[in-house]
């Protein structure tokens, strides 16, 4: 086999590339021989970035978020409305509602979607958190902005009928996203 001719290093890092998401045998090997090309400088730069991120970034205490301390830039900010939950599957769910602006509210990550076919039952997921969170909190409504793939529609409809016995508004979030997209 032609890997057999590279260095093992060389090898090792396209196993790891291959690792990402997204990321297959010919994309690995281009970001390879991308990275080797470049000065060690940046190399280092795109190391510590790495490091650094695994070792300081955290979930949010209140939503579970990605944070740099214990509550992450939206639950500490005071002009955001704290009586509007938006409940997401992931923490790049609530970085793509951020980027279109208009949402004023705070958000729950679930950590996932439900899924019995992978073990995902509603004890793996932080509903337990979003509903101790409207208990002890003012909350007036909660909107549920799973993905529209089947986990995500089966978590949207759980939450809706749990969320019904905490006499809390619930709506979804509309979706122009086809069926089996991501936001």
């Amino acid at each position: 086999m032609i890997m057999n001719r590279f260095p093992e290093a060389f090898r090792t890092l396209i196993e790891e590339l291959k690792k990402l998401p997204g990321i297959g045998p010919r994309t690995a090997y281009r970001l390879a021989f991308f990275i080797l090309s470049r000065e060690e400088t940046h190399i280092k730069s795109l190391a510590e970035a790495l490091l650094r991120a695994k070792s300081e970034i955290r979930l949010c205490r209140l939503c579970f978020s990605l944070a740099d301390d214990e509550k992450c830039a939206i639950c500490a900010d005071e002009s955001r409305d704290k009586s509007i939950i938006c409940v997401v599957e992931e923490p790049k769910d609530v970085f793509a509602i951020e980027k279109v602006r208009e949402f004023k509210g705070v958000y729950h990550v679930l950590g996932g979607a439900l899924s019995p076919i992978d073990g995902i039952g509603p004890e793996q997921l932080r509903i337990g958190e979003l509903l101790q969170r409207i208990r002890e909190n003012p909350v007036k409504e909660v909107i549920i902005a799973t993905n529209p793939t089947v986990s995500g529609e089966a978590t949207a409809i759980y939450l809706a009928r749990i969320l019904k016995e905490q006499k809390v508004k619930v709506t979804r979030l509309a979706s122009g996203i086809p069926y089996g997209g991501d936001i």
